[in-house]
């Protein structure tokens, strides 16, 4: 995969205006500092030189412009506090340059996507398992100085998805199923929304086919911005649609997840990524890393996602909520 997809996912519209603006104010300049944050790391990348990790320095906790990630870095800032540690926290980063900031010793903890480190960062594109993948990287990356701690079972990767109504019509759990299901009907049409990036892509939709001997036309595939393909799912406009699957939407919008039975879709599972320097001047860092990611699953996530993105919660507060029911702080 040449760019990652999680940065590209758009953001459902937010609900009216309320009644009381200091809320809104005081989340609206949250999100300018992130972004002010976001700027000066930029501008900090220019300088090439690193200062040694110091025991005592905070930690610098970094996140992409995405809501699964500053859920993820709001989260470990408050667990690194709640374990004593001063931490600074940076997010609204696209994923290229929190990986450079990471690298050049500007962000010390961040979580990435075994998927993401894979193709992108190291250029992988030998088609592997989720361990397979998560053992690769932590050995490429390990030749850089960052270690991979423990993966989640948080995997935010691509998936194919139904309304739940024609899911549960048709009876239909898996991709292979959907794909039969399509061959046995080739006088009907079989709408599937997909954004045009995947479409186009050689590594995307065609070779999903392919592997999967579905018989989609030019008269079924509907290419529609990212955000607009869970609309259509919604709204009963496509009997299939690509999403991805820890979206806040697909628990949302009461979608079902087609099982991708073929293990075609690569494992994109979230885990923290730190400097080695810094694991070895703070020798109890890993374990409590360790003991956060555990904690996490696609089931919390996607909560936590939908919390976010229609629930319109402060990502601070779905955070703490989580931190708090699991015992962390």
């Amino acid at each position: 995969m040449s760019n990652e997809h999680h940065a590209r996912r758009r953001l459902p519209p937010r609900a009216p205006a309320r009644k009381h603006a200091a809320p809104r104010l005081a989340t609206a300049a949250r999100g300018l500092a992130r972004r002010l944050g976001a700027v000066l790391l930029a501008a900090g990348l220019l300088l090439a030189w690193q200062a040694p990790a110091r025991a005592d320095a905070p930690l610098r906790v970094g996140g992409k412009n995405f809501t699964e990630q500053l859920i993820l870095s709001s989260m470990t800032a408050q667990y690194l506090r709640a374990k004593g540690y001063a931490t600074d926290l940076t997010t609204g980063l696209g994923s290229t340059l929190m990986r450079q900031a990471l690298e050049n010793g500007q962000l010390d903890v961040v979580w990435d996507y075994t998927g993401t480190a894979l193709v992108v960062f190291n250029h992988v594109q030998e088609k592997l398992n989720a361990e397979q993948s998560y053992e690769r990287v932590k050995t490429l990356d390990a030749k850089k100085g960052l270690v991979w701690l423990r993966a989640s079972t948080v995997n935010n990767t691509y998936a194919l998805a139904m309304p739940h109504e024609r899911a549960e019509a048709t009876g239909i759990t898996t991709l292979s199923q959907y794909a039969k299901m399509v061959r046995d009907t080739p006088e009907k049409r079989h709408p599937f929304a997909v954004d045009m990036e995947f479409a186009a892509r050689p590594d995307g939709l065609e070779p999903l086919k392919k592997a999967y001997d579905l018989p989609l036309t030019r008269r079924d595939i509907i290419q529609l911005d990212p955000g607009l393909v869970y609309t259509a799912l919604r709204n009963n406009q496509v009997d299939t649609g690509l999403v991805y699957t820890t979206d806040g939407r697909v628990k949302g919008f009461g979608l079902v997840l087609l099982r991708d039975d073929l293990n075609y879709f690569p494992a994109y599972n979230a885990a923290p990524v730190v400097r080695e320097e810094i694991l070895r001047a703070h020798p109890k860092l890993a374990e409590q890393l360790n003991a956060l990611a555990a904690q996490l699953d696609n089931a919390a996530m996607t909560e936590m996602n939908y919390q976010v993105d229609i629930g319109q919660r402060p990502v601070d507060q779905v955070a703490t909520d989580f931190l708090r029911q699991h015992g962390l702080i």
